[in-house]
């Protein structure tokens, strides 16, 4: 099992700059002269109890939660259990906690916390999101045949209650030959003037291939230049497969909506998820579920009054949550941010690349994710000639490998390395691969 003794923040911080100075290839002050790049990503990995037992390359489906992370929700576990009354009106009263989640998470990815909603997961801020448009009967919502189970679900429900009509548009033929412009081109080209809605997701778990989600979003804008501001499309993004592995902010995106959860790569606490809107554009969507956290809606609701603008805290679910969790996420984005985004970005990158380059030179392994860092992330897709995907992922859970497959047709066997994992891990997974091939 792995330490799970306490890495104080100054020992990260000084870790995280011997990584960076071995990265540069020059020692960092006070740093053993032994000392190799590698060793403040172990550091990094005994943060988690996750067992050597195995070599762990499915973590993006649901994290094991890092010391700091488990050691916050340990302390508001306790605090709710000695006096849960007491606990939730003094936050019903302050806001304490909530304020200090929606800080965190503005500060990770940019812009203002009153943008931010709080969800338990992708799926409920997609759709939390999707249902609370307003759109009408005709009105066009364009999506990809790319996209998850949850999009297209959510999407195709909202049209049900709309009468909105729902058109998937394919970005590439063959994923491995996924170019920027390519995709680009062929999502603006379905566009219509009836669309109101784009919808696509930032790396398909389908094939591990990353949009241009700037590109997109400065293509649609000049597609719908000469249109008014009500007829312009709202481009939605389901990030949650780049949250937490690219170096890049709200702003950098160029999106209306992003959603994630941040049970994954970010390793925040399980059930917990945000949506980003722009504040103009949350004007164009109204909660589904009452929310809890927005004083001048619940007493609008209640004694009447002005209705107030729809914002982050109005669009976040209310209810009981398990707020042991939800209040524990700043703790996983101090994580991410000690090590560094541009870090993090980096390693899991160079892992997965790592992954890629094995599999591409093996015979009878066909690799369906791009080789190029511009349009793939922290997933690896590929089929091993003559073999079912998930018989091959039982073969690699035989040999302590834990691999998945994809749910999608085709199916494929998938790898995804992150924060975890080391390139020992992926020659292990290298090595069992080709065993079968």
């Amino acid at each position: 099992m792995a330490s799970l003794d306490p890495l104080p923040r100054r020992t990260f911080l000084g870790l995280a700059a011997a990584l960076a100075s071995a990265c540069a290839g020059r020692p960092s002050p006070g740093a053993p002269a032994s000392l190799s790049s590698a060793e403040p990503w172990e550091a990094a990995r005994n943060q988690f109890p996750l067992t050597r037992d195995y070599v762990h390359l499915a973590s993006f489906l649901l994290v094991s939660h890092p010391k700091p992370v488990a050691d916050a929700i340990e302390r508001h576990r306790r605090a709710l259990d000695a006096n849960p009354a007491l606990v939730l009106e003094q936050e019903f009263t302050d806001r304490k906690h909530t304020s200090r989640v929606r800080d965190a998470v503005a500060r990770y990815i940019g812009g203002s916390p009153n943008d931010i909603a709080l969800t338990d997961s992708t799926t409920m801020g997609l759709g939390t999101l999707y249902n609370g448009l307003r759109l009408a009967p005709g009105d066009e919502i364009l999506t990809t045949a790319h996209d998850h189970y949850s999009t297209h679900e959510a999407l195709r429900l909202t049209a049900a209650r709309t009468g909105a009509v729902v058109r998937k548009a394919t970005l590439y033929g063959e994923p491995s030959s996924a170019t920027e412009d390519g995709m680009t081109a062929a999502l603006v080209g379905a566009l219509t003037p009836r669309t109101r809605v784009v919808a696509i997701t930032w790396v398909h778990s389908s094939t591990g291939v990353k949009t241009p989600v700037r590109r997109i979003a400065d293509a649609l804008a000049r597609a719908q230049a000469s249109r008014e501001p009500r007829e312009r499309a709202i481009l939605c993004v389901d990030g949650v497969h780049g949250f937490g592995v690219e170096d890049a902010a709200m702003a950098d995106l160029g999106c209306d909506f992003f959603v994630a959860g941040c049970h994954k790569w970010l390793y925040g606490p399980r059930g917990t998820g945000i949506v980003w809107g722009r504040t103009e554009r949350w004007r164009e969507v109204l909660p589904t579920i009452p929310p809890f956290f927005s004083d001048a809606w619940w007493t609008n609701r209640e004694y009447g009054g002005e209705t107030p603008p729809v914002d982050g805290a109005v669009m976040s679910p209310g209810g009981f949550k398990a707020y042991e969790h939800y209040w524990s996420l700043p703790e996983a984005f101090s994580f991410h941010e000690e090590i560094g985004k541009k870090r993090i970005e980096a390693r899991i990158h160079e892992l997965n690349r790592h992954a890629k380059e094995g599999l591409a030179a093996m015979r009878n392994v066909t690799l369906h994710t791009p080789l190029s860092s511009a349009v793939s992330s922290g997933i690896v897709c590929f089929e091993v000639a003559g073999m079912k995907p998930t018989a091959v992922v039982e073969k690699l859970l035989a040999s302590r490998i834990i691999a998945s497959v994809t749910p999608y047709r085709p199916p494929l066997a998938r790898l995804s390395a992150s924060l975890v994992n080391s390139h020992a891990d992926v020659d292990a997974a290298l090595r069992a691969i080709r065993a079968l091939a």
